[in-house]
């Protein structure tokens, strides 16, 4: 750290945390310690931040963090560790990747995802290392791919409407979002926007914290969504709500989208959604007379089998009426794409050796268990995998096999470091160097460590580069100091990110893109033709329908009739508004507010099963079962049954989660996971337990 610096001073950084809002932080430091953590004066996040990264020194200064390098004394999920040196753990790590990259380099794996978002220590020196390697790539499709082709197929990227303009619509639809809890400073606009007469429209399964606050809402089943947008195009087409000058001058294919629609009638959704059809002709219609219409989705809505093709239906609708005009107006998944951070630079690719297999982190459980060549050592960081992916029997009978050498980069002791072979401490944002881009508006971000690391923490990139002189890899990239690493991550030649330069950053802590306000006001999408595509070639040629559709989910009464009458209850498992996915779900702050894990069901679901609240539940299906706590409530519709997650499983009762339940199957675009694409029972815990041997189909 910095000597020369007063006794208390304030550090500028950012919120590393897979949240669309990537708060700017100031952190006051006095004598060394880190003693206050508030919102810094980015304008998007203007100065406030959630209730979980206000108390951001209880994660930093938690004493349950892991501070020194360890390894395993006890049997694999354990969790029995003892104190070693960090040259004896690099020297262990090396000598184990060299014997086995000597035989199959393939039979490496890193399993990382979203830890931290800061593009240092998210994806930058542990790319090289693993090229280099030659190891197993990982895809990475938990949260967003899905939707991220769907939006590509449509609009070229993804690109959006500029957040901040919402609190100037008259009409915003919250569809598959909760930005009360996951996407805060979106929602304050979106007051606002109410204050000032807009209406709010939310669609979801479930009526949320957001839903609540919302002057509408429309309760679809799990899936659906791709359904609803296209009847809604029906009634806009055809009672001739459309903007045709817009559609002239910046779409593509409207001649075929119109015909397609023609057969999707409000009554047709109706049945398909479970919702009214005059609500769904309702919503087209005042969705199509308000100019200044802005449709906010999030990434729920595309954790199906038909998920890539919802989003890119529903983001044809803009373009229909024109919404896209206005700064208020359009449609926004993600801001990533207007980023042109040259992440080439960073992670190397032409360091690559060979052509190494690629494995599908949603398949992680058949990957550890069935790969040939096979895993034999996996490095896990900035990820908890045995909580957070899906299908976690498998994934934890990967972990648990002898012959799996794994390493476990963390900060705290998750339910993955106790399947460690080598437990390594890692930094939290208030100890590195990063830089940051978002997917939630359009400012760069330089994160400055606030503090010296604790115990012997070092950061990602850090321990990338002793790896990597440990074996040898001479190239000079791997001397690149984090500094290096975000000037290199600005070298780009992309309109959006000129005038934006890292000594900038690091005084002011931010910078706003070079996008204007309402980007696609006179078209110029990065599309293959420059317009909104409602015919896409580019989707035909990766075998995909041209033309926005509706694919029902893969577990369904209508795609799996047997398998519904067997689990007829559809399984959402939302964000826990107190955890961050399986952030901050050990801390006793997160643990206290969140009491203990719960399932949300509708009273007529929990009458015909005989359930009364508070009751001690286990919900179930071919894969797994856990137990729960009952909440008899109409926040989820007839038919849905929701359990907010993602819970820790050694901190759960029955020392289970939400993923026992979900599915490694993928959806239709980007080989994303298919979390809400699940069918269910459920059953009170004190009837007796009848053995599950139907396994539904999947596709892996």
């Amino acid at each position: 750290m910095d000597t020369a610096l007063p006794r208390r001073h304030i550090v500028k950084a950012a919120c590393p945390h897979d949240c669309p809002d990537t708060c700017a932080l100031d952190i006051t430091v006095e004598d060394g310690r880190a003693v206050a953590v508030r919102g810094g004066d980015m304008p998007f996040t203007a100065g406030t931040l959630c209730t979980k990264v206000a108390r951001y020194l209880d994660r930093t200064y938690a004493p349950s963090r892991i501070l020194y390098p360890m390894k395993r004394t006890g049997r694999k999920g354990e969790g029995r560790f003892t104190r070693i040196s960090w040259d004896e753990a690099l020297d262990t790590i090396a000598a184990r990747f060299s014997a086995i990259a000597a035989e199959d380099p393939q039979q490496i794996l890193p399993v990382s995802y979203a830890g931290t978002m800061g593009l240092v220590n998210f994806a930058a020196m542990d790319r090289r290392f693993f090229h280099r390697l030659g190891a197993t790539l990982l895809e990475r499709t938990l949260c967003s791919s899905a939707g991220k082709a769907g939006v590509k197929i449509t609009l070229g990227g993804s690109v959006g409407s500029d957040p901040e303009q919402v609190e100037h619509a008259g009409l915003i639809i919250i569809w598959g979002s909760n930005p009360v809890t996951s996407n805060l400073h979106f929602w304050s606009r979106c007051q606002q926007a109410k204050r000032r007469g807009a209406k709010l429209v939310a669609i979801d399964p479930r009526r949320s914290e957001t839903a609540e606050k919302c002057d509408l809402h429309l309760a679809p089943l799990p899936g659906t969504d791709a359904a609803l947008a296209l009847a809604m195009m029906h009634v806009i087409v055809g009672e001739k709500l459309t903007d045709d000058d817009y559609i002239a001058q910046h779409t593509l294919g409207y001649a075929e989208l119109a015909a397609r629609v023609r057969e999707w009638t409000p009554q047709r959704a109706a049945a398909v959604c479970g919702i009214g059809a005059a609500d769904i002709a309702g919503l087209a219609r005042e969705y199509a007379a308000t100019r200044k219409a802005m449709i906010r989705i999030n990434h729920g809505l595309q954790r199906h089998a038909g998920g890539g093709m919802a989003v890119r239906t529903i983001t044809c609708l803009p373009a229909l009426t024109g919404a896209w005009r206005e700064p208020a107006g359009g449609m926004l998944l993600m801001t990533s794409d207007f980023y042109g951070m040259n992440h080439r630079a960073l992670e190397r690719p032409d360091l690559l050796r060979g052509k190494p297999r690629t494995i599908n982190i949603a398949a992680l459980g058949d990957a550890l268990t069935a790969a040939d060549p096979p895993v034999k050592a996996a490095y896990v960081y900035n990820n908890n995998p045995v909580a957070v992916c899906p299908d976690s029997r498998k994934v934890i009978a990967g972990f648990a096999r002898g012959d799996l050498f794994t390493v476990v980069h963390e900060i705290f002791q998750t339910d993955t470091a106790d399947y460690a072979d080598i437990l390594l401490p890692a930094t939290t944002q208030l100890e590195h160097t990063d830089i940051h881009k978002s997917y939630g508006h359009f400012y760069v971000q330089a994160s400055r460590p606030a503090i010296a690391p604790l115990g012997e923490a070092k950061p990602n990139a850090e321990v990338f580069r002793l790896l990597a002189a440990r074996m040898g890899f001479g190239e000079p990239c791997f001397r690149d100091s984090d500094e290096d690493l975000c000037r290199q991550a600005l070298q780009s030649a992309a309109p959006a990110m000129q005038g934006i330069d890292w000594d900038t950053l690091k005084a002011r802590g931010w910078q706003r893109l070079n996008v204007p306000a309402a980007p696609f006001a006179d078209g110029g999408f990065p599309t293959p033709s420059g317009k909104c595509e409602f015919y896409s070639e580019t989707a035909k040629a990766l075998g995909f329908d041209p033309l926005p559709g509706y694919t029902p989910p893969r577990e369904g009464p209508t795609s799996n009739p047997e398998l519904a009458k067997r689990h007829p209850l559809a399984f959402i498992s939302p964000p826990h508004r107190h955890f961050l996915n399986s952030s901050f779900a050990n801390l006793d702050f997160a643990l206290q507010d969140a009491g203990v894990p719960t399932l949300e069901i509708h009273p007529d679901d929990a009458s015909a099963r005989g359930i009364a609240e508070d009751a001690e539940v286990r919900v179930f299906n071919g894969r797994g079962e856990y137990t729960l706590r009952a909440r008899i409530t109409d926040r989820v519709r007839h038919g849905v049954v929701s359990a907010p997650s993602v819970w820790w499983k050694k901190l759960s009762p029955d020392g289970r989660n939400a993923n026992e339940l979900t599915s490694q199957a993928i959806a239709d675009m980007g080989g994303a996971t298919t979390y809400y694409d699940c069918l269910v029972e459920v059953a009170r815990t004190n009837l007796p337990s009848k053995a599950q041997t139907d396994e539904p189909g999947q596709q892996h």
